[in-house]
């Protein structure tokens, strides 16, 4: 009997052992799922004072035209941009939707400055505003600007009586007229 009792207790140590090391070795692994969400968005910072006034003072002399009033450059534009596989930039691109007769609605976006990181875009030369998209900045990969004003691309609005230089509209066509309003939009999409 004691030579049974050995041999079953030799048998259940020896499966013991065996089966330990079978469960623990000297690493393990043990996997994590990532998920980075596709982003796209813009917006035109100072939210609450993002409309802007521009005008054209009268001359005081017979034979002289009328004057653009300084440019605004109070306006920022930021975004946040998380990139595709398939597209690997985007663009921002602006139109305005309405064409004022005589009037060239000028802009100008800055270098991206502040507190933004990754791949920021490059601003376009000065644009004529057109109710046809023309991207202002180009190359956007993954990024972000920052948030609010002194963040992102300053943008530089002006006004010039047609025929003005790189103008397209014509001086013949203005018209007296107290108040017109032309709504500029931003898009950025992919390439």
């Amino acid at each position: 009997m004691k030579k049974f009792n050995s041999i079953v207790t030799l048998s259940l140590i020896a499966f013991a052992s065996s089966a330990m090391n079978a469960q623990d070795t000297n690493t393990d692994n043990h996997t994590v799922t990532i998920s980075v969400p596709e982003v796209a968005l813009v917006d035109i910072e100072p939210a609450a004072t993002k409309n802007i006034t521009l005008g054209f003072t009268a001359p005081t002399e017979a034979g002289n035209p009328v004057i653009a009033n300084a440019a605004n450059s109070t306006l920022w534009l930021n975004y946040s941009s998380i990139k595709s596989v398939a597209d690997p930039t985007r663009n921002v691109s602006v139109k305005v939707n309405a064409i004022i007769p005589g009037i060239d609605i000028h802009v100008t976006a800055a270098a991206a400055t502040g507190s933004g990181g990754g791949t920021l875009g490059t601003p376009a030369a000065q644009l004529t505003l057109s109710a046809t998209d023309q991207t202002i900045i180009s190359g956007i990969g993954s990024a972000y600007t920052g948030n609010g004003a002194n963040n992102g691309h300053n943008l530089t609005y002006a006004l010039a009586a047609g025929s003005g230089p790189g103008g397209v509209a014509v001086y013949a066509d203005l018209q007296a007229t107290a108040t017109t309003v032309a709504t500029v939009t931003y898009t950025i999409s992919d390439n």
